[in-house]
This record gives structure tokens, sequence and C-alpha cells, in this order.
């Protein structure tokens, strides 16, 4: 339910500012992930035959976002444009390094590609940033660490594109008035980078949204747009994610919030405390209306002592306890207690 919750708000936070949503398949022609490099960076992917032809599994969603982006002729008027997918991908981690949600081998991620024009490109950075900053304040994260990575080693593409991706991310941060460091050769291998570490309560720092700047993968897959002047140009892509890996995401949520999770993330918002056996119809009763007005409820049915009920609802951390006796069933009312957190 944590899970749906988040994603339902992540996805209506898209839709909003202008992202489509599009799915993409799981395997994907290996001859795509030669294209795009991956292939070629020894990538840490699973790849399997399929009637003689070999597909990799997607370890990452901008491939399949691209092939949308190419299935027809685009012109500038329709830039920019926002393909948004919760995208789940595979990679392959070393069994040493797993760790509970934290490093997964099989994760979603709330994985986003824009197209637009280089005149368009520092705009698009700040609207992820400022994107970035709404969704983390709004899951209790006010605090960041951010990176500008550089180009590494393995790096594909011309210096003067690197240079450019790499002041557009630059000029997006001081317009946005954030401080950073630099990553030296910490970018992908495709482009520079912007990396925002989430701390939480602990002062642990956890990854979080990334901004790519990528002049490379639209040449390697020969996209374009028809420009003002009736000419073919190359659009500019930015890969980004806002919470990153879901499942990360949510392993650092419950860190930091130790389980007391505000209302309207809390799992179960409200449990219904029958004080006997013959109050139960009742709270079944009241268990409707509240379901009914879109609430999170059960039914503490169990065979024990109110304070046992009490204390249960208060170890699991749920928000509101409603008690039900003889009383509050003639009145037609319920006693309200709240969780001390």
């Amino acid at each position: 339910m944590l899970r749906q919750l988040v994603t339902d708000f992540t996805i209506k936070e898209h839709l909003k500012r202008g992202y489509q949503l599009v799915r993409t398949p799981h395997l994907i022609k290996s001859t795509i992930w030669e294209i795009s490099g991956h292939a070629q960076q020894n990538y840490p992917m699973y790849y399997t035959d399929v009637e003689g032809q070999s597909y990799g599994i997607k370890p990452m969603n901008c491939p399949g976002h691209i092939l949308i982006y190419n299935s027809e002729p685009r012109s500038y008027r329709d830039l920019p444009i926002r393909y948004f997918e919760l995208g789940t991908v595979y990679r392959h981690e070393r069994s040493g390094v797993l760790h509970g949600l934290l490093r997964v081998r099989g994760f979603t991620q709330d994985d986003a590609h824009i197209f637009c024009t280089p005149e368009q490109l520092t705009d698009e950075i700040i609207g992820v940033i400022e994107f970035a900053q709404d969704m983390l304040t709004t899951f209790g994260f006010n605090e960041y660490e951010i990176l500008l990575a550089t180009k590494p080693d393995n790096a594909m593409g011309s210096d003067e594109m690197w240079q450019h991706g790499i002041d557009a991310l630059a000029a997006a941060l001081d317009r946005c008035n954030m401080d950073y460091q630099i990553a030296p050769k910490d970018g992908a291998f495709y482009g520079p980078k912007i990396d925002i570490a989430l701390k939480d309560a602990l002062g642990r720092l956890w990854d979080g949204p990334t901004i790519q700047c990528d002049f490379n993968m639209p040449e390697r897959f020969d996209i374009t747009y028809v420009g003002p002047d009736g000419q073919e140009h190359r659009p500019v892509m930015l890969h980004r994610v806002v919470l990153a890996g879901i499942e990360r995401f949510l392993g650092a949520l419950i860190e930091n919030c130790a389980g007391n999770f505000p209302l309207w993330l809390a799992p179960v918002q409200v449990r219904i405390l029958p004080i006997t056996d013959r109050n139960i119809a009742y709270a079944d009763e009241i268990a409707k209306q509240l379901r009914e007005a879109d609430l999170r409820v059960e039914v503490d049915r169990e065979s024990a002592t109110l304070q046992a009920k009490i204390r249960d609802a208060e170890l699991m951390k749920i928000p509101y306890m409603l008690v039900v006796g003889d009383r509050e069933q003639e009145s037609g009312q319920v006693a309200v207690r709240t969780t001390t957190v």
C-alpha cells in the first residue's frame, strides 16, 4: 500500500507538469543496446535468446523512449516532449552488495526523458530541479548534497558536446541558487549529470534525483526535429529521475519516518477497536462509512483487552484509533485516540 500511495502521487505530479505517460517492453533486441552503447560499455545487463534472436532485459528505459520519439516526424513546435514511465529495470548487481530495499537487482524508477531544443535546455533542467525539490520536501527530505559530475574516462562523444552539457547543468544550478560540488569523471558514459543526495533525519545520505544531459544518444539513434528554417536539427535529451529507484526511496522514507508516516501516507490510517465482540458489527458499519470516504481502515477483531488493542495500534504506528463500546454504539458515536509519535 505504501508503494501504491507513493507511485500514485508520483504519476499525478508528473501529469500536472506536462509529462506523457508511456510504457516500454522489458525485452529489447540486443542491437538496440549496441546502438545506445550499453553493450560496448559492458553494462551489468542480463541477456536472453528468443527464437535465435538476442534480447537484452532492460537496465534503463531510455532506448525505449527514444524509439517512441522516433516513431513519427517531430517539429520544433512539438518540443519539449516529456515521456514518463514507472519503468522496472534489471541490473546484475553482485550478490555481496545486495541489501534489503536499498540495493536490488530489479527495481522501478520514476524515469523520464525530455527531448528539447538546445535553446530550451536550461529551462527544462531548472524545471526538473524545482520538481525534485517539491517532491523531496513533500516526503520530508529538506536537506541535500548536490554534485555536478563531469566526463568519465569511458565517455562517448566529443569534448565540445560534454562541455555544452556541463555548462547547461551548471547554469541551471546557479539560477536556482543551489550550492554544488564538482565530481570529476563521475558522469554517465553518455553525458554529464547532476546528482542530488538526500539527507535523512540521522544525517545519512541516500541516492536521489539525477539529471543527465545527453547529446550522444540523439546522435547515435539519429533522432531529429524540423526547425523553423525547415531543416532537420538534433534535439537534446535529458535523462532524469525525481525519486529515483522506488524501492530505495521507500527504504529511505521508512528509515526517515521511523514508521511514523504522515496521515496521507499511512498504509492504515484508522483502526477501529471494538471493546467487546458485540460491538464488532457497529465497528464494521463505521469502517464501511470511512472507506466510502476514501480512508484506509481496519477493524481489530482480536479477543483481547482494550488496552492491549490500543498498545498494538500504537506499536503499528496507526495514526488514529476509534474505540467503540456499548455507550458509543447506543449514541452513534466513536471515541477518538491518536497515536503518540
